[in-house]
């Protein structure tokens, strides 16, 4: 029977509106589709009371997510050399042949940039990926051109260049040829074992002094890295890989980047594991959240560590240097090229002392690996011969 209201003041008022807490993803690393900072619209998902029945909402936010599937598009890139002029980074020229990364690190520096693809940094940023189909032409080209001079080359500066795609659209490769061909030292840093594939390349330029690789593993916690590296090689399996490299002649480092206050705790096991395994060098950065990415951080902690997301971004903005109105504004990151990669302060120096002490006692950094930019040829990469 329909109810008749007789005064405005019996109708009942409407729900509540109850924000949808997020949930973790199974193999993803973000938790949502983050609006990206040029973005005109932003959408929040919330609970009017109209998707469930009566009593139906007691658990409802326990369900599993539904998995996202990774798309693959293709780029005909402009460049494949892009400079760096910032004196914090060893190298000083990258190339990247992916855009997005499907390993889907929540800590991940470049996850802003798929902001000027129009695309989320949150979700998009590990499930639409962009392959750069030409970029081994075009690093031929480049390394040809007249004024071109030998530099520090790092591939896979920016999104891991050894990512699941790898397997089939082998751009990397096709990298590490033209490199060969053209007698140009390099390094190039990954989470994957895919780099096992490419020994056949890199054993003999290693012994020419010509490559060097580094492995990151930012913890021994395989339930953690999970969490925080969802779709990259498992801690175990990254120790395999510094072996393989290492018993194979290809000179080894380990990064334990980034540091992260009361998350990653292990760095001194880290970097005994890693030296055992063959690892002659390391180095090491602590968190850094430019633009969306300390949404994002922030997103991640209340899904798996809501307890201590407090502390941690507390001690964020300790190892940043903020001031006291910068902390109340809840800016998290100092770009300063100066302090950005080891932080400042008291718990940056902590750090600093715990990675050094550690590898004094391990023995690594003893030696540095020089590549010999002297061997350079660009000649035979147009099919000249050389007289040297």
């Amino acid at each position: 029977m329909a109810r008749t209201f007789t005064d405005i003041s019996d109708i009942p008022a409407p729900p509540e509106e109850v924000r949808i807490p997020v949930q973790a993803i199974r193999g993803r690393g973000a938790a949502s589709t983050l609006a990206h900072r040029f973005a005109r619209d932003v959408r929040e998902v919330a609970d009017d009371g109209w998707g469930q029945s009566p009593g139906e909402s007691e658990g409802a936010g326990d369900a599993p997510a539904t998995p996202t599937a990774t798309r693959v598009q293709f780029e005909t890139a402009r460049s494949a050399l892009c400079a760096n002029d910032s004196p914090d980074i060893f190298f000083e020229l990258s190339v990247n042949p992916y855009r997005g990364c499907e390993h889907g690190c929540i800590y991940c520096y470049a996850r802003p940039t798929h902001s000027y693809l129009n695309f989320s940094p949150g979700l998009d940023f590990e499930t639409q990926i962009i392959a750069k189909q030409n970029i081994a032409q075009l690093l031929r080209s480049e390394l040809c051109a007249p004024r071109y001079v030998p530099r520090l080359v790092n591939i896979g500066s920016a999104t891991d260049c050894y990512q699941p795609v790898e397997r089939e659209l082998k751009l990397t490769r096709g990298l590490i040829e033209v490199m060969r061909d053209a007698r140009h030292p390099f390094s190039l840093i990954t989470k994957s074992s895919g780099v096992e594939r490419d020994l056949d390349l890199l054993v003999p330029l290693a012994a020419q002094r010509l490559a060097a690789v580094y492995v990151t593993i930012t913890t021994l916690d395989a339930t953690l890295a999970r969490r925080m590296e969802p779709r990259a090689a498992a801690p175990h399996r990254r120790l395999r890989t510094i072996r393989a490299l290492a018993e194979a002649g290809v000179p080894v480092g380990v990064s334990v980047a980034p540091q992260i206050p009361f998350i990653t705790d292990d760095m001194e096991q880290v970097l005994e594991a890693a030296r055992d395994a063959g690892a002659k060098s390391a180095f090491y950065t602590v968190l850094r959240l430019p633009w969306e990415l300390d949404a994002l951080f922030r997103e991640w902690l209340q899904v798996h560590y809501p307890q201590r997301a407090a502390r941690v971004m507390a001690r964020v903005q300790d190892l940043h240097h903020l001031s006291d109105a910068e902390r109340r504004a809840g800016k998290t990151y100092n770009s300063d090229f100066a302090t950005r990669m080891k932080g400042t302060g008291l718990w940056a120096d902590l750090v600093r002392q715990r990675f050094a002490s550690t590898c004094r006692k391990l023995g690594l950094n003893r030696e540095r690996v020089e590549l010999d930019l002297g061997q350079f040829r660009p000649g035979l990469l147009t099919g000249q011969t050389s007289l040297f």
